[in-house]
């Protein structure tokens, strides 16, 4: 029993799949590299938790 070779198409569906694979490999490593740059260099990271925070008024810094 021999299989029939692929269409064309399935050749051409094949790369275009492998090409989005590329693509959202390489932008979730963009998107881990940011995170880890931004961890990586200290700043403190505060959330929208509705207090007040002294160090953000900018009236009350000199």
């Amino acid at each position: 029993m021999s299989f029939r070779p692929d269409h064309e198409l399935h050749g051409r569906r094949l790369s275009r799949n492998i090409g989005l694979g590329v693509t959202l490999v390489a932008f979730v490593a963009l998107v881990f590299a940011l995170t880890v740059v931004k961890v990586t260099r200290g700043d403190p990271m505060q959330g929208f938790d509705h207090t007040v925070r002294p160090e953000l008024d900018r009236t009350t810094q000199p």
